[in-house]
């Protein structure tokens, strides 16, 4: 592994364990990931994906989520109409719809390719309604967060050279002026 490769799996590695200690999420909740791994290299949107960016990304999720006995869904490109790739437990237990297509590096991106090929048991989802995410080269995930997303302002603002944001969800509050929520 080179070293830029292990520093994009660290920056990630801290991205991630920041995000997660912040949002307080319990076991089973859903964090959604969308990352141009062509961004991260410096490179235009689309235009460099990395296998081994991708890997070395998804394997420092995928150890955060599963310490915390998450659920990671990857997001894939627009040229698959931003589908996610989540394990079959998530399509179960969240009556999600799967669509028939496989992720490949031009249809896909190299993160939601690596996923179907690291994932013990991938499918393809339409749409996901997510607890929270990260959104690595401002690749557009909101549309996969549930309402209401809450931004969570990470001291590191970068993972290689993608600009990284990231976000937590919370119940809507109702009710108005008379409501209690606490």
């Amino acid at each position: 592994m080179t070293a830029e490769i292990e520093r994009i799996a660290r920056e990630t590695r801290d991205v991630a364990e920041e995000l997660l200690a912040v949002a307080g999420l319990a076991s089973g909740a859903i964090l959604v990931v969308g990352c141009s791994t062509s961004e991260v290299k410096g490179e235009r949107i689309g235009s460099a994906g990395s296998e081994e960016t991708a890997a070395a990304i998804l394997d420092s999720l995928l150890a955060a989520c599963r310490r915390r006995g998450l659920y990671l869904a990857i997001q894939c490109c627009e040229h698959l109409n931003r589908a996610l790739v989540v394990e079959r437990d998530v399509l179960l237990t969240n009556n999600l719809t799967q669509v028939s297509a496989i992720p490949v590096l031009k249809a896909g991106g190299a993160m939601a390719a690596t996923a179907m090929q690291r994932f013990t048991h991938p499918v393809l989802v339409e749409t996901i309604e997510a607890d929270a995410g990260i959104d690595i080269g401002l690749t557009l995930i909101g549309m996969h967060l549930k309402r209401v997303a809450i931004p969570i302002r990470l001291s590191q603002k970068t993972i290689g050279q993608a600009l990284v944001n990231a976000a937590r969800t919370r119940p809507k509050l109702i009710g108005g002026a008379r409501a209690v929520y606490e």
